[in-house]
């Protein structure tokens, strides 16, 4: 799979990405609901993975910052975080953006939102992550490789 070069002049960061997703699922809701899935007040259970998915996104940004390194994906990091929500994910912070994604999706109620989750679950991929992972290499070598060993990618 070819990995997409990150260029540090004015990059689409992973929260426009979300919020772009966000739209695009309301907007294809509305012009195509496809299948309606979920009724009131049932829809209600999307809150549910919406909550959890601010929490684990919001926590561990907060890591990040307690430890005074980046959270930028195209700048070099000066340490690895691998406590707290990175000891059951590599990636908690687009975890929890999946998270919103697939609570919105049940809030609509249709099929049509789910459709938006996995192109943006590959531009998390392809975009980021590859490029992320391989910096982490460079940068924290055996560390970092004993590190992917014990840690899964998402969960």
């Amino acid at each position: 799979m070819i990995g997409i070069v990150m260029k540090k002049e004015n990059p689409i960061l992973p929260p426009t990405y979300l919020l772009i997703s966000l739209l695009l699922m309301i907007a294809v809701h509305f012009a195509v609901p496809i299948y309606l899935i979920t009724t009131s007040p049932w829809k209600l259970f999307g809150l549910i993975p919406v909550v959890l998915g601010l929490f684990i996104s919001v926590r561990a940004d907060a890591q990040f910052k307690r430890i005074a390194t980046t959270i930028q994906p195209y700048e070099k990091p000066s340490a690895m975080v691998i406590d707290g929500w990175f000891k059951v994910s590599r990636n908690p912070m687009y975890l929890g953006f999946i998270l919103v994604l697939v609570g919105v999706s049940i809030l609509l109620g249709s099929l049509a939102p789910f459709l938006v989750i996995v192109p943006f679950t590959i531009i998390l991929q392809l975009k980021f992550i590859q490029f992320e992972e391989k910096m982490m290499a460079e940068t924290f070598g055996d560390v970092w490789n004993q590190y992917l060993q014990n840690v899964r990618r998402w969960i």
